[in-house]
């Protein structure tokens, strides 16, 4: 049985409530008085606490199931019936083991649509999803809604394009069109669930969920906290349901893979007041972190940092697959420098500015979120690759792509701190994947720590791209947030 195989038979049987057993690996007995007692039930510890199976009868169980089985809606409902401070903050780590019945009834495979909406763009894949394998059968975009250079294209599973057109499309309506008119125009499998991308879940909705009337109240309560992107999401939800009647949808969230984060890391230096009005840290590129964590599973380094650098940039602590800290906050304008966000702005910039230049709330969103970062800075682009195109003549793009790098590292380094040193280091998104220079730079800072780069395996993208004498792996993978969305789809449908 191969690993995924694995994972997936063991989330079945721990969302369903079946095999369930949390281990606070602080300890050395498992608490049993406060968890279900089934013969399906894999206790870490030699502890003879009948009825439960000691020890793993299926190899590599516990590495297979740790970055992912953790997060199901069972552990959380559970966690909240525990009194113990200790469990809460520790690591969770469900246990099964699969049963007979569960190997040979597997959970089907269908075809489930990802939907990935921005602010003005629409991601769109339509994924055959097994046990397995999440394999691609057609993706694409529709991009620049409501613009006037609004364009629409897609690509089959061999990465062939099947069509690329500028087209007006004034609004998410319209992009929702053109997807279903290809799926059908194509002669493609309808699909049988779609999930889509939701950038925050609020204070309520920590984990991925089918949708219903409910959670949308619930998302459009949610919305003040990332006012760019959530409408469009619901729109898109709303879309989906009147173009593809009956077919379930599923919420899949940017936070949920922070939602765990330790108190410390999450709790903002503000009266708690606000604090119980839900204003926290909730960390944002969680699909990404998961669908990174997902290629890792079988060799997890249990210190690991995931560097998502794109238009939107973040740095994740990872602890035995479990995020312990993030450096987005509340919304996704804060932690590193990103293309038109400015990341960490000292507050009192935003005081000066309204109270002296008389902004007000709508003017400050737009600056920190749109006129900010390397556009701010530069004065020319917020794209990377117009930044490095003009730098050797204009000393603003030169200074712009060194604080975005600056930025990166001194964030890497806080993670550092964070874990108690760092074994593997993943870049990922659009830059981080595609962009060697980005990376040295970045990673010259580094070498207090031990990092050290391969400078040719770098250039050309080997794995890993660290030097053989690097203390830290240093690792290229791309980002399959549209796959991961799939996945977590496919597990609760």
């Amino acid at each position: 049985m191969n690993d995924q195989a694995l994972i997936d038979i063991a989330r079945n049987l721990v969302g369903t409530g079946r095999g369930l057993l949390a281990i606070d690996e602080s300890t050395t007995t498992c608490d049993k008085r406060n968890w279900p007692a089934t013969a399906n039930t894999i206790c870490l510890f030699d502890c003879g606490c009948p009825p439960h199976n000691h020890g793993a009868t299926v190899s590599n169980v516990r590495e297979g199931i740790r970055a992912l089985a953790y997060r199901s809606a069972r552990v959380a409902s559970v966690r909240e019936r525990t009194d113990s401070a200790d469990l809460a903050r520790a690591y969770w780590a469900p246990m099964v083991t699969p049963t007979e019945d569960a190997v040979q009834k597997p959970k089907r495979e269908s075809h489930v649509l990802a939907l990935n909406s921005g602010s003005s763009s629409l991601k769109f894949g339509l994924y055959r999803v097994s046990a397995a394998n999440t394999l691609r059968v057609i993706v694409g975009e529709a991009e620049a809604i409501g613009k006037n250079k609004s364009a629409f294209h897609a690509k089959d599973a061999q990465a062939r394009t099947l069509l690329q057109e500028q087209i007006p499309i004034p609004g998410q309506l319209e992009a929702v069109k053109l997807i279903a008119n290809l799926l059908m125009e194509r002669k493609l499998p309808v699909p049988e669930s779609i999930g889509h991308r939701i950038v925050h879940g609020g204070a309520q909705l920590k984990e991925h969920c089918r949708i219903n009337e409910s959670v949308l109240r619930q998302l459009e309560t949610a919305a003040v906290f990332a006012p760019l992107h959530m409408p469009a999401a619901l729109s898109v939800i709303r879309l989906a349901e009147s173009h593809f009647p009956g077919v379930q949808q599923v919420a899949c969230f940017d936070t949920s893979f922070h939602a765990h984060m330790p108190l410390i890391a999450r709790t903002l230096p503000i009266p708690r007041a606000l604090r119980a009005e839900g204003v926290q840290r909730y960390g944002f590129h969680g699909l990404s972190c998961e669908s990174i964590v997902r290629q890792l599973t079988g060799s997890i380094p249990g210190r690991l940092i995931i560097a998502h650098l794109g238009n939107g940039a973040s740095v994740t602590a990872v602890k035995d697959g479990a995020s312990i800290d993030t450096s987005m906050g509340l919304t996704p304008t804060g932690g590193i420098i990103m293309g038109t966000r400015s990341g960490d702005l000292d507050p009192g910039v935003l005081v000066y500015l309204s109270r002296e230049k008389t902004l007000d709330v709508t003017r400050l969103e737009e600056l920190v979120d749109q006129r900010s970062g390397l556009l701010g800075i530069s004065g020319l682009s917020a794209d990377m690759r117009d930044l490095q195109g003009a730098e050797g003549g204009d000393p603003d793009a030169r200074l712009a792509i060194d604080m975005f790098c600056y930025s990166a590292s001194k964030q890497v380094a806080a993670m550092s701190a964070v874990l108690g040193g760092v074994e593997s280091l993943v870049f990922t998104g659009g830059i981080g994947e595609n962009d060697p220079q980005v990376r040295a730079t970045i990673c010259g800072r580094l070498a207090s720590i031990g990092l050290l780069l391969d400078p040719g395996r770098n250039r050309v993208t080997g794995d890993p791209i660290s030097d053989s004498s690097s203390r830290c792996q240093v690792r290229v993978l791309p980002s399959q947030e549209d796959e991961q969305i799939a996945r977590e789809t496919w597990l609760l449908c």
